[in-house]
């Protein structure tokens, strides 16, 4: 690799909102997406919400002669939404499900049946190896009231794993996706500090778009206006990170984003604004050199944050066992009544009412039975989730050299880990 070594790479992101039936003009949309990008003619293009293969099909087609590379990661009954289309050849991919993903009996919300995932790609440019990973988080519905906090950290923090694991041998690391996660959430955070990600928006220092690098934002006609009331510049919630391994030096050049129009039709893409990043990768000259992604000096944000994180999972998963409990009374009672039915029947008394008792007993005891069994695989999800984070956090005590004072308190912690998991 020569000394002047540099790279450059155009990247593409969208929630593109393709939910059949439901979103408006997608047909119409997903054209336009399509002359966009050909228009454009990114390195890569990294999009989420592409619910229905048939608009990844049309897309192939369409952006082949500019992407050659394409790969769409199907998950779950409706599918994970993730697709990306590459002007470099993709060496590898692969894809990791999430373990929690909501809940399947809040069919109006809908993200358990799509089996949200993260995708990743290798591809290898100028002699280095580049990991692109692609992703969508379950969203927030409720910001006072969010039933689905702890599944979204859980989320984050599988998502990192994920990264940190997959990416040991990679020279470049780039996430791109829907994060459903504002800049100072607690999943957010967590994924950055245990990465070592950096955020585009921050980095850069030629940023076009909305105020506060806003990708939801009430000028765009798509978008429910109520849910902003409380932004009224709109929310931040998809991103561009990266990082580079030591040895080399990446930075965004530009992040430029749609501000509620396409630029050239005037007409929105999605209900989310497109980000268009170019990153430079480089030799890292000796006074840029990048610190170790867990230095002592960062260790004490990466405790807080992982202390916040555990007590998160912490309180969703005892409100999983807690519903886990009440469906298991519910399952008892349901079979206490279909044992009186039987008698009933068999006594010939009543038998016409215990016939008709019967069917909606069983209808209880099935449903009910669901019920414990999915919040008792939630429950181990999230207890498995706070084992690691509770391994990763004591290692982090270690290495910052606590003092004997805090190990009481840390041994007890694992010991109760120990005792849910056997459980």
């Amino acid at each position: 690799m020569k000394p002047n070594f540099s790279l450059r790479l155009r990247v593409f992101n969208l929630n593109c909102w393709g939910i059949p039936y439901l979103s408006k003009h997608r047909a119409d949309r997903v054209k336009r997406l399509g002359d966009f990008l050909n228009r454009e003619s990114f390195d890569l293009a990294l999009l989420e919400e592409v619910w229905s293969e048939q608009d990844f099909q049309y897309l192939r087609q369409k952006l082949l002669p500019a992407y050659p590379a394409a790969h769409y990661f199907r998950s779950g009954i409706i599918g994970s939404g993730l697709c990306v289309f590459s002007k470099h050849p993709i060496q590898e991919f692969t894809q990791h499900i999430f373990t929690l993903n909501g809940y399947p009996y809040m069919i109006h919300h809908g993200d358990w049946f799509c089996g949200k995932a993260v995708g990743l790609l290798v591809l290898h440019l100028g002699g280095l190896v580049f990991n692109a990973y692609v992703t969508h988080l379950h969203a927030e519905y409720n910001r006072q009231k969010d039933i689905y906090l702890a599944h979204r950290v859980a989320q984050a923090w599988e998502l990192a794993q994920f990264i940190h694991h997959t990416s040991k041998k990679a020279d470049v690391v780039l996430l791109c996706g829907d994060l459903n996660l504002h800049p100072k959430d607690l999943g957010c955070r967590l994924l950055k500090e245990w990465t070592g990600l950096h955020d585009a928006y921050l980095e850069t220092r030629d940023f076009k778009g909305p105020e506060e690098g806003c990708t939801m934002v009430p000028e765009n006609c798509y978008v429910n206006r109520q849910e902003l009331e409380q932004f009224p510049l709109g929310i931040r919630i998809d991103y561009v990170l990266y990082k580079a391994v030591s040895g080399l030096y990446i930075s965004c050049k530009t992040l430029r984003t749609t501000t509620g129009h396409e630029p050239h039709s005037g007409s929105p893409l999605s209900d989310h604004e497109a980000l268009m990043a170019t990153l430079c990768v480089r030799h890292s000259p000796p006074q840029h050199n990048p610190s170790p992604t867990h230095g002592p000096a960062e260790r004490s944000p990466l405790i807080s944050v992982l202390r916040e994180a555990w007590t998160e999972l912490d309180q969703g998963m005892a409100q999983g066992r807690w519903w886990a409990t009440i469906a298991g009374y519910v399952i008892g009672l349901g079979l206490l009544l279909l044992g009186l039915l039987c008698a009933l029947a068999a006594g010939g008394e009543i038998r016409e009412v215990a016939v008709l008792l019967w069917t909606p007993s069983v209808g209880l005891v099935l449903g009910a039975g669901a019920f414990y069994l999915f919040h008792v695989q939630e429950a181990k999800g999230l207890c498995r989730a706070r084992a690691e984070l509770q391994h990763v956090l004591g290692r982090a005590r270690e290495a910052q050299n606590l003092g004997p004072e805090s190990q009481p308190a840390l041994l007890l912690g694992q010991q109760e880990g120990d005792r849910a998991e056997e459980q």
